[in-house]
């Protein structure tokens, strides 16, 4: 007879390591290999802009701005890849890095202080940009030659290098064909709603993912927001609050 805890925990253990295994990512090998090409000629127009302006390169800002080349040129549908998320994330990023650093000798504990910060004021500013964070830590970590620049940092190259890098985002991405910056979804004219009569299944949402950009979201996710869109509509036509999840 078979031991019902042990089958139900080696099918738990299965399922959590096919978690860990990378999921392919949904979208056209076009949008990928524009993608591609935009981040490297981002990157390179970025650095001889900045190489121009300045006169020297700026190694230690080479990590954040190819972490926010992989956003805006990768996924540019995304919050988090639009114009205002990076400069004002970077700006926001940098000023609270640099004043940390002034004011918190322990580096490890100016670190996480400026993380919280940078974090906290980037939702309330609606420029949530993850490399922004290492721009913060790299205000704090950056040695020396970052230290004697103090507030400086943050025009340049902080600043410099995140408006030249949106600047050519919003170049290559609309070239390319793609809508950049994208839309708000409130607009003043209201969308007509969405009526769907055919059931869709998980075959039918990966051709959609593959047919357009790279979005951030798998075809399970998609499927439970589809899912919860319809109860909220069905509850709505009800005239019902629908449950909190």
């Amino acid at each position: 007879m078979t031991n019902q805890p042990s089958v139900t925990w080696i099918t738990s253990v299965r399922t959590f390591l096919a978690r860990l295994w990378p999921h392919p990512l949904p979208g056209g090998k076009k949008q990928m290999v524009i993608a591609s090409i935009g981040a490297g000629l981002g990157l390179m127009m970025t650095s001889l802009i900045s190489h121009w302006l300045l006169g020297e390169v700026n190694l230690w800002f080479v990590a954040p701005m190819g972490a926010s080349a992989v956003l805006l040129f990768g996924l540019p549908n995304s919050p988090l890849a639009q114009p205002w998320s990076i400069v004002g994330g970077n700006l926001v990023a940098g000023v609270v890095g640099v004043t940390t650093a002034l004011w918190v000798p322990h580096p490890a504990l100016a670190c996480g202080i400026a993380a919280c910060v940078t974090i906290a004021l980037m939702f309330q500013l609606r420029c949530l940009h993850p490399p922004s964070g290492a721009v913060a830590l790299t205000a704090i970590l950056g040695g020396n030659g970052v230290q004697q620049l103090g507030y400086h940092f943050i025009l340049t190259p902080v600043l410099l290098n995140s408006v030249c890098l949106a600047l050519l985002a919003l170049l290559f991405n609309n070239l390319a064909g793609r809508r950049y910056p994208h839309p708000l979804a409130a607009t003043e004219t209201k969308a007509p709603p969405v009526v769907i009569d055919v059931a869709i299944t998980r075959e039918d949402l990966h051709q959609a993912l593959e047919s357009g950009e790279v979005l951030d979201i798998d075809e399970d996710d998609l499927q439970q927001l589809l899912q919860r869109a319809e109860e909220i509509a069905t509850h709505r036509q009800r005239g019902q609050m629908p449950a909190s999840s």
